[in-house]
């Protein structure tokens, strides 16, 4: 199950950073080779071979890949350089950070032809682009002895005792979405009574999604809970790597009480190299070739999706949002009390 991780697993590492490291009379930006434009990402990302090469065959541009990390260290990392860009665009900084660079400055502003086959809801005004989304959401073994959730209330009923593991919100990305869903479903006046009742009702807490999903859940690893926090393509990718062919997934998503997680690219360097960049991750061919290599779904509805994330998933028709500065104001914050609540 290894090809997985590649969207799943938020691995903590760093890279170098050398263009800001030299103290030199260079002039600012990404150091490139000609005819090169240089993309800054995350660890997850993964795309065909052939997918960038139709870029550069398209518009004579290569494409240079810098990894950075996860969404967290990817946006950290490029602020600190920010006068100093390693790249000329950043794409893999979601929702639950972008506040952050948005409060730097650290785009420079650009519309794309293609937005207008991207959902308004995705939208986040002229200094970042959508490119993905992807739902942490509840998924439930189906061959469970209890019924599957509806709902984050459920699971706060006795039947539910002993069947939910969940990742840390402080070390886990899909951990802290799905705090994040819970604020939004209880408000600041309910969340943490509402985690008092998962304690009481013994949920458990791993430190990653590999640990809960791999070790503890039933169809993911053999262990003892049916429900875990996971992704809404996780029943698409449990189809594509079982060890035997499956007709059906083993494992359904809770559509109740997710919280959507939108990938952005933006510009950090203006260039025309870069904006042809930024349009073609946003038309069909990029967009098609998201959702079987980092398993979340295109953000241009025009993009064909692979029958898989069409037979064994659903993408929820209300996931939870709260507000990318309200998250930012508060994140800390609801971390550290969450983890008095829940791990004290």
């Amino acid at each position: 199950m290894d090809r997985i991780t590649i969207r799943l697993i938020c691995l903590l590492f760093g890279f170098a950073l050398v263009a800001a490291a030299c103290a030199s009379a260079e002039p600012s930006g990404p150091v490139r080779g000609e005819g090169t434009v240089t993309l800054v990402t995350h660890d997850s990302f993964a795309i065909s071979e052939s997918t960038l090469e139709a870029f550069t065959a398209s518009t004579g541009t290569q494409v240079e890949v810098l990894t950075a990390g996860d969404a967290g260290l990817l946006t950290n990392q490029a602020i600190l350089t920010r006068d100093n860009p390693t790249a000329d665009v950043l794409y893999g900084i979601d929702n639950t950070f972008l506040s952050r660079a948005l409060d730097a400055d650290l785009f420079v502003d650009y519309e794309s032809p293609a937005l207008s086959a991207v959902p308004t809801s995705l939208h986040a005004g002229p200094a970042v682009t959508p490119i993905s989304f992807g739902d942490v959401c509840l998924n439930y073994d189906k061959a469970a002895a209890v019924p599957e959730p509806a709902d984050l209330a459920d699971l706060l009923k006795p039947e539910y005792r002993g069947t939910l593991v969940v990742e840390n919100p402080a070390t886990s990305s899909p951990g802290l979405a799905f705090l994040l869903a819970t604020i939004a479903e209880f408000g600041e006046a309910g969340w943490l009574d509402y985690w008092r009742g998962l304690v009481e009702n013994d949920v458990k807490v791993a430190p990653d999604w590999e640990t809960a999903y791999f070790s503890d859940f039933t169809v993911g690893g053999g262990g003892n809970r049916p429900i875990v926090v996971s992704y809404a393509s996780s029943p698409v990718a449990a189809v594509l790597f079982s060890e035997v062919p499956l007709d059906e997934a083993p494992s359904s998503t809770v559509t109740g009480g997710c919280f959507r997680q939108v990938e952005y690219a933006g510009m950090l360097v203006e260039s025309d190299e870069a904006r042809r960049l930024i349009d073609f991750m946003l038309g069909r061919e990029f967009q098609e070739d998201v959702p079987l290599n980092m398993f979340v779904w295109p953000a241009n509805s025009e993009a064909t999706l692979p029958p898989e994330f069409v037979e064994f998933t659903d993408i929820p028709a209300s996931p939870a949002a709260l507000d990318a500065k309200l998250i930012e104001a508060n994140r800390d914050r609801w971390i550290d009390e969450w983890t008095a609540t829940v791990l004290r």
